[in-house]
């Protein structure tokens, strides 16, 4: 167990390490955020070094005034998560980001594991992309295998003939190609694990995107009981499997039939998971302190249901009228420079009128 007083170090310095430092803070943690790029969001609330991934020397000055080590995005090289592996516990670890980096390594652990997926295809040429499309049905989505988030790096193919140029759009290289899913809707679960396997699950949530951005977050999702608990149990195995140490987001189609098809994993605190911090007597970012940490997990139920927005890019200028409006709950990410499609912040409305549905 690392105690209230110890340090966890952060790789990543966006929002999502911010408001994890934040959460941290309030169990007695200390913070030290390494990242490369300046003015990051979460250097403003924790101690901080800003440095390149592949800088040994600063990583392993990093280790030494840390006790433990999480992320707060899945791209980090994973030559970085080995070298500070071998001082300090990184959790999740080096083997779960190599996966969760790389898309066609994902769909396999995924295929490989028994868990659903929708058919894919790797592709290395144009010719390829062709031919992975036939046999997808024609619509289909091209995805680089990394470095993909808020719609980039992939391309929808609505015929095999668009195949070609959504290769050439892409920069060519190796790609994966999904066979596109007629869901009905998106929806995620966040769950979190210890080293032991102890676990808390978030409930199901609906993610609906504008621009493939996540937009907004319904919490819980309009589901079944029966769904819910099927797509609960869903993330806890992959988790598990996987054998994650922190938090798994998992993303999953809703297909016709109440067909689960995961989508993504992301081995991180999530956008999707945001309405906890309002909603939940334990959020996300401090269910992560708890998990790395192997303190007690904290109680997953919502106590009232939520609906949670993102502020991209101008949207942020609204800010003076959602501190006014009634109920609304604000969170700024501090971020100097305004650019469209950008996650300037988000704003929680708790609902009380609806039903909470199931909870674990």
């Amino acid at each position: 167990m690392i105690g209230p007083g110890s340090t966890i170090g952060i790789l990543g310095g966006g929002q999502l390490g911010r408001m994890t430092a934040l959460a941290a803070a309030e169990l007695g943690f200390s913070c030290h955020v390494f990242a490369p790029e300046p003015d990051s969001p979460a250097f403003a609330v924790a101690r901080f070094t800003r440095a390149r991934y592949d800088d040994e020397n600063a990583l392993d000055a990093f280790a030494a005034s840390v006790d433990v080590v999480t992320v707060e995005f899945e791209n980090i090289p994973v030559a970085a998560l080995e070298r500070l592996s071998r001082t300090r516990p990184v959790r999740p670890g080096p083997s779960v980001l190599a996966i969760a980096q790389d898309r066609l390594a994902e769909k396999r652990f995924l295929s490989e594991h028994g868990f659903p997926v929708t058919p894919f295809f790797a592709v290395r040429s144009a010719r390829e992309a062709v031919e992975a499309a036939r046999a997808a049905g024609g619509r289909a989505v091209l995805k680089t295998r990394r470095w993909g988030y808020d719609g980039r790096g992939q391309r929808v193919i609505a015929s095999a003939a668009e195949a070609q140029a959504a290769f050439e759009a892409l920069g060519g290289g190796e790609l994966v190609l999904e066979a596109f899913v007629p869901f009905e809707r998106e929806i995620s679960v966040i769950t979190a694990r210890r080293s032991d396997g102890a676990r808390a699950s978030y409930p199901p949530v609906e993610n609906r995107h504008e621009r493939h951005i996540l937009k907004t977050t319904t919490a819980p999702a309009p589901v079944s009981e029966a769904l819910a608990r099927e797509a609960v149990a869903l993330a806890e195995a992959i988790a598990e499997r996987l054998g994650v140490v922190g938090l798994l987001a998992v993303e999953m189609f809703v297909a016709p039939g109440d067909r689960l098809l995961v989508n993504e994993l992301a081995p991180r605190p999530h956008n999707s998971g945001h309405w906890t911090q309002d909603a939940c007597a334990v959020s996300q970012f401090q269910q992560l302190v708890r998990a790395i940490c192997d303190l007690p997990l904290g109680d997953a139920r919502p106590f009232a249901a939520a609906v949670m927005e993102n502020l991209l890019g101008e949207e942020v200028e609204r800010w003076p009228q959602l501190l006014a409006e009634p109920g609304a709950r604000l969170h700024l990410y501090g971020k100097r420079e305004v650019r469209p499609g950008r996650k300037m912040g988000h704003v929680t409305r708790l609902r009380w009128d609806v039903p909470l549905g199931f909870t674990r």
